[in-house]
């Protein structure tokens, strides 16, 4: 290859990665670390399992689950992660989504929810990624800075057909 095509190859990739880089976290706050020193309280809103009903492997389905924000201070999310591939999940606050995190790409520090604030845990199923079929149980983790909850699990059971 001669070094201009070599070139033109390594722009494109570099393009290709700071692109895909602005696109998986334009919604998302650079809020940096969490402080340690900070401590709050977090409250589930309803159930924490929840029965999606039956669907096809080709299907996506997903389903919100609501926390609150019951301490004095700002609910850190500290981490979003799954228990499978196929699994994802997302954090909404205040109208922005954030991009999805799973099992192989687990989310850090993604948001803080202030005092007295709820945000949305959306669990997300995508059976296609790895397909079973028959009864199937899939799992969110959620880390807060919750000293009696550092790890909150949302559950989403289906069967897959």
């Amino acid at each position: 290859m001669n070094l201009k095509v070599i070139l033109i190859f390594s722009i494109v990739i570099i393009v290709a990665m700071v692109g895909g880089r602005w696109r998986w976290t334009r919604n998302q706050a650079d809020l940096g670390v969490p402080d340690p020193k900070v401590f709050s309280k977090v409250e589930v809103v309803g159930e924490s399992i929840s029965d999606i009903g039956e669907m096809k492997v080709a299907d996506v389905k997903s389903r919100d689950f609501v926390i609150k924000n019951i301490g004095d201070q700002p609910l850190q999310i500290t981490s979003v992660s799954s228990s499978c591939n196929c699994t994802v999940g997302q954090i909404v606050y205040q109208g922005k989504v954030s991009r999805e995190y799973g099992m192989h790409a687990p989310g850090g520090f993604i948001n803080q929810i202030a005092v007295g604030d709820t945000a949305i845990v959306r669990v997300i199923y995508k059976p296609y990624i790895m397909p079973v079929y028959g009864p199937v149980t899939r799992d969110v983790f959620v880390g807060t800075n919750d000293p009696d909850n550092p790890r909150r699990t949302f559950t989403v059971q289906t069967v897959v057909k």
